[in-house]
């Protein structure tokens, strides 16, 4: 079954009383990496939970591939703080596939590919949660690849990580784009939506401001808004 397109068609989320996204209406296709940006509680986390079905709207509604089932077939998800498993980093990534379904023959083949894929492959005994900050997110990655996604969602994986450790993140995450691997991803980096972005969501106060190109977007915001934010000013609702 297809994940995309994305389409979210009206949707609402709301705490109580409290709404986190109004009336969001957007359609995702494959293509070059979609980047989510905004301040603090614009909405940026809920988008990407509604997106891997972690969550439902409380109005209207989210399909993938034309179908209303959250169900994640091949999409996956990695979050600013992933988890890891009590296991080496090969194990990591092996118990990964065997969620996926991987024949058991091709397992240790894959995860010794992947593990090199994100440049682990001389720490794949090393226990996982002893890596640094920047080998968890990358074997975070490979987790996530294993999957063999048609959709990543990457919730600012690379927000508490040094420069380096960002840069080496982010060229895994263009090698995904290159292959048809549709990116979502937030950033409060506005230097690194320049250089992974093919278009950009801009969220304010729970709302969809604007949704255009990257170039565009960041030669010609039509919003005030979007404006303030880029100087970085204090964005207000108006």
């Amino acid at each position: 079954m297809r994940e995309l397109p994305l389409l979210f068609d009206s949707v609402g989320v709301s705490i109580g009383a409290t709404p986190l996204l109004t009336d969001l209406s957007l359609t995702l296709n494959a293509g070059a990496p979609t980047l989510v940006i905004g301040p603090n509680g614009a909405g940026k986390s809920t988008l990407l939970r509604l997106a891997m079905g972690l969550i439902a709207p409380t109005r209207g509604r989210v399909t993938w591939g034309g179908h209303q089932d959250p169900a994640p077939r091949r999409r996956a998800m990695v979050f600013q703080r992933p988890v890891m498993l009590r296991r080496s980093a090969l194990q990591n990534v092996t118990y990964a596939l065997e969620q996926a379904g991987v024949a058991k023959e091709t397992i240790e083949t894959r995860a010794s590919a992947l593990l090199a894929q994100v440049g682990l492959q001389d720490i794949a005994h090393r226990p996982a949660r002893r890596l640094s900050g920047g080998e968890q997110q990358r074997l975070a990655l490979a987790r996530a690849l294993a999957r063999d996604p048609e959709l990543l969602i990457l919730d600012e994986p690379t927000a508490s990580l040094d420069p380096a450790a960002t840069r080496a993140v982010e060229d895994i995450i263009a090698q995904a784009a290159d292959s048809g691997i549709k990116i979502l991803m937030a950033s409060h980096d506005l230097g690194q939506v320049r250089r992974l972005a093919g278009e950009v969501i801009f969220l304010s106060h729970g709302r969809l401001r604007e949704h255009s190109a990257a170039q565009m977007f960041f030669e010609n915001p039509k919003t005030p808004l979007a404006q303030a934010f880029l100087r970085g000013d204090i964005v207000l609702e108006t």
